[in-house]
């Protein structure tokens, strides 16, 4: 997979502009910013002199929005929808596995262990799920002590199944590192590709919606791309979109 983008490429890729924000339906492998080795999309802006300010991030290798300010007074409130939790995100991911409920939520906290990698801040064999509740989650007597962990909800819905995986909408409350990522391989459903537990090639995780409420608001989706709909050859995606559509 490349990840020799110009700015000219990604600006291509915007799907909202106004004078105060840009909302860019980013590719697989390139950071939003912060990457220590490799340049990302707000460097490469910077570099064309446009100055830009990540709202949220999504990590390198998933595709889809991400809300940039176009300036530091439209940042602030922007920034604060989504640590008020009034700001909805949703992401589409095809996973491995078959037969998960229709809706289910994964209310389990993370924390952070060895080499910074993102963990459940419990032990494996700890983790329950609530058929009733259809909710996974642990006692608090289980999490780890004496570490800082972060509680951490993940809302998910099934939309389709075929050739041994599901393509789920997955809604998290929290917006933790890797959240997403996590919640779903711990709890036997990692994403095709996932480096994070051994995946190679795409990692198929995109960030399809994004609505704020507040200000002028804002409610925009971003279509996978082929490759990521290819993975998912026993699905209609005119069905599925539907289906995405009214949830």
């Amino acid at each position: 997979m490349s990840t020799s983008w110009s700015w000219a490429a990604l600006r291509a890729r915007v799907v909202l502009e106004t004078p105060e924000v840009l909302v860019l339906d980013k590719p697989p492998g390139i950071s939003v910013t912060g990457e220590r080795h490799d340049v990302d999309l707000v460097e490469l802006a910077e570099a064309e002199g446009e100055t830009l300010y990540p709202v949220h991030r999504i990590d390198k290798v998933t595709s889809g929005l991400v809300l940039l300010a176009r300036t530091l007074p439209a940042h602030g409130p922007l920034t604060r929808q989504f640590a008020d939790r009034t700001a909805t995100k949703a992401y589409l991911a095809v996973v491995e596995g078959t037969g998960l409920p229709q809706r289910w939520t994964i209310d389990l906290p993370l924390g952070v262990g060895r080499k910074n990698t993102v963990r459940i801040a419990a032990p494996r064999e700890s983790l329950t799920f609530d058929a009733q509740a259809s909710r996974w989650g642990v006692a608090e007597a289980d999490v780890r002590p004496g570490r800082k962990c972060y509680p951490s909800v993940t809302h998910l819905h099934r939309v389709a199944e075929a050739d041994g995986r599901t393509l789920v909408v997955a809604n998290p409350v929290s917006g933790r590192r890797h959240q997403i990522r996590v919640h779903l391989a711990w709890t036997g459903s990692p994403i095709v590709g996932d480096p994070l537990f051994r995946g190679e090639g795409r990692t198929f995780l995109h960030s399809w919606r994004l609505r704020l409420p507040a200000g002028e608001g804002l409610d925009v989706t971003a279509v996978p791309d082929e490759e990521f709909l290819q993975a998912f050859p026993g699905a209609r995606f005119d069905d599925v979109w539907q289906s995405l559509a009214a949830h």
